[in-house]
């Protein structure tokens, strides 16, 4: 699926004089739509040193070598989930009650049982702030961890200047280097208002560090974008095409070094679509029946209506779990959206204790808590960091009126203020809470913290040196990041 405003990610050399440099264009048109008609070889990274990864002066500095993000788009409401606030007045605290959780003087709400079995696997940042009352480029930020203003405008779709997702990032400086993709996204795009949300793609690192799109595993038709072949065409008369690709390209070697590139996402390719190793990893039928029903099965879902429409979420326990199986096959970055293409499922403007109820809680308290567990259990929780975030969080009031999208009295609206990031794994200090919110859950009463401070401690937490540049298409260069790593999780 083609991106509004995003241009294919750019291959430059210099133009020889013999005019290998129209063969050469010509291979890449024939190389592209002869292998199998695919395109994953744009979507796969070369593993040369001509990509310009990144190398920290010190491998020691990094304590996570996976990342799961698990983005709440729409914005979860921090006081009735991980931060309920019991003796503020009714219409600041709500109508859920408090429970115990496993970290002594932590509490979760009472219809996050399970969550709260896990609550010491957490680290609780809780004074997430900042002033983007709009999804759009909310998701932007979080998911970039840089200021969503172009120009004096706020950015609200995707374009082909953005800065890079966080997972396109470390898919340029922190490879996998194997055949499996260094960033995948389950189960779709997330939309809003009309595009795409600015933040899921790789922006001016090109269209081949953006995230693999896998699809949604819970549909009992699953098939992987990109991982079956064209109807008449096996794997025999595959591997002869790419024997005869492989064979032009060694006439042209010589005279064609910067084509080696291509030729790197070409055989990566191959292999994925070969390979029993990515093939295996996308087979969620594989799992246990037992290990499936953990995380959530939710087959009698006739999936007509939004979870904003009391359609619940029949994706998002297979979402884990393939993020799960994938980190286990050496993918380094997943990330997983907690709605379906169209529904920002934490956006409740109406209706919203029903909701979260009936509709949002119940699956992702089973799904997000069978995760943890899960890759606690397979040894997988150390060197996997994961976070779940949403853009911002919920009005302290209910029936507080913050934007035009139609708040009730019921709902909470927008509110970027203040709300609370979790972090588990990969180094993350378990059972610490950084900073405070105050007694109404509006505003943080202790050591702010923002979006790009939360980029900035990923970053970190991942190896990299913060300082480092990356070039956008006119070769101007950007810092890495522009926040700074909360010390309470980095040391």
């Amino acid at each position: 699926m083609t991106r509004p405003g995003h241009s294919a990610a750019r291959i430059i050399y210099r133009q020889p004089a013999d005019g290998v440099g129209l063969v050469r264009r010509e291979m890449l048109r024939v190389g592209s739509a002869g292998l199998v008609g695919l395109a994953l070889p744009d979507l796969l990274r070369a593993s040369d040193a001509s990509s310009g990864k990144f190398v920290p002066n010190s491998v020691a500095t990094r304590k996570a070598r996976n990342l799961i993000v698990m983005f709440l788009e729409g914005g979860p409401a921090h006081q009735d989930t991980w931060d309920m606030k019991p003796d503020a007045p009714e219409a600041i605290r709500g109508e859920f009650r408090p429970i115990a959780t496993s970290l002594s003087g932590q509490l979760f709400c009472e219809h996050l049982p399970m969550l709260a079995r896990v609550a010491h696997h957490f680290c609780y940042v809780r004074s997430v702030h900042h002033s983007i009352n709009d999804h759009n480029a909310g998701a932007y930020q979080a998911l970039t961890g840089r200021h969503p203003v172009e120009n004096g405008r706020l950015i609200v779709r995707p374009g082909p200047d953005d800065f890079p997702a966080i997972g396109s990032v470390l898919a340029l400086l922190r490879p996998s280097d194997s055949e499996m993709p260094d960033f995948v996204h389950l189960p779709d795009w997330m939309s809003n208002n009309g595009s795409f949300l600015p933040g899921e793609f790789a922006g001016f690192l090109g269209s081949k560090y953006d995230p693999f799109l896998a699809g949604d595993p819970s549909l009992p038709t699953y098939q992987v974008p990109g991982l079956t072949l064209p109807r008449g065409l096996d794997f025999e008369r595959m591997t002869d095409r790419r024997l005869l690709l492989d064979r032009l390209e060694r006439t042209i070697d010589a005279a064609a070094p910067a084509f080696d590139g291509l030729s790197e996402h070409r055989r990566a390719a191959f292999a994925m679509i070969s390979g029993e190793k990515a093939r295996a990893a996308f087979d969620i039928g594989r799992e246990p029946a037992k290990v499936r029903e953990r995380y959530g099965l939710d087959s009698a879902n006739p999936r007509t209506k939004e979870a904003r429409q009391f359609g619940g979420l029949p994706h998002l326990g297979q979402c884990l779990l393939m993020a799960r199986r994938l980190i286990e096959a050496d993918v380094r970055v997943v990330t997983v959206c907690t709605g379906a293409r169209f529904d920002q499922a934490w956006d409740t403007h109406r209706q919203h204790f029903p909701l979260l109820k009936q509709s949002i809680l119940p699956m992702f308290d089973r799904a997000f808590s069978a995760l943890i567990e899960d890759l606690h259990q397979r040894g997988l929780l150390e060197e996997t960091l994961v976070v779940a975030m949403g853009e911002f969080g919920r009005t302290p009031r209910v029936g507080q009126i913050t934007s035009g999208a139609g708040a009730d009295a019921g709902g909470r609206d927008h509110w970027p203020p203040c709300y609370t990031v979790l972090m588990a794994g990969g180094g993350v200090p378990a059972g610490a809470w950084i900073g405070e919110s105050d007694r109404f859950a509006a505003y943080p009463a202790k050591d702010p913290v923002t979006p790009q401070d939360i980029a900035a401690t990923i970053f970190r937490l991942m190896g990299l040196d913060l300082a480092h540049e990356l070039q956008d298409s006119q070769n101007r260069p950007f810092p890495l990041s522009t926040g700074t790593p909360i010390r309470g999780i980095t040391g």
